[in-house]
């Protein structure tokens, strides 16, 4: 967990693949702990085709049957479905917009929230840009995105700043903002 707050938790993210990657690992840790899905991270990265969005919308039932039994992944089948149905819809966003990241970006003008918390209790589960993009996702076919998924989605790719003041890479993330 510290690595992955060290290195990668709030740092903005350009790039499809991480962001479906963090599509299918956000979905799945949805009632679990974040701790469990980041010790399946490489179990998925094998599963999903190293979260190849245009190869997994390509999946078969056959193939979804396969993951259910796959023990180096969430086995849960509502979440394995949903992992193929968002790649139906992130190829249309792709389609769409030229890129998700472009579409994704969107929903905060284009350059990173940055939050002044002064502790991680602090934090919300969602906001109004959370709100808006969850609904506008539903709308375009994605499953598993409710608000609090979709923020801590932003939190990840780093759409929202929200190390509080204190940590030594609240200053460090910000800078990184275009």
């Amino acid at each position: 967990m510290r690595a992955y707050h060290d290195r990668e938790w709030g740092v903005p993210v350009h790039d499809d693949r991480k962001h479906f990657e963090f599509l299918v690992l956000e979905g799945a840790q949805a009632g679990l702990s974040w701790s469990t899905i980041l010790h399946k991270r490489s179990g998925y990265a094998r599963a999903f085709d190293d979260f190849d969005p245009a190869r997994v919308a390509r999946y078969s039932a056959a193939k979804v049957e396969q993951l259910a039994r796959d023990p180096g992944i969430v086995r849960n089948r509502r979440k394995i479905e949903s992992a193929v149905r968002n790649a139906r819809a992130f190829r249309k966003v792709q389609r769409e917009f030229g890129s998700f990241d472009a579409y994704a970006w969107g929903f905060v003008q284009g350059r990173p929230v940055q939050n002044r918390r002064k502790r991680t209790e602090m934090l919300p589960a969602t906001s109004p840009e959370s709100d808006a993009w969850s609904e506008d996702l539903r709308e375009r076919g994605f499953n598993f995105v409710g608000s609090t998924i979709v923020y801590a989605h932003m939190q990840a790719v780093g759409m929202v700043n929200d190390h509080a003041v204190d940590c030594f890479r609240h200053r460090a993330v910000g800078e990184l903002a275009p």
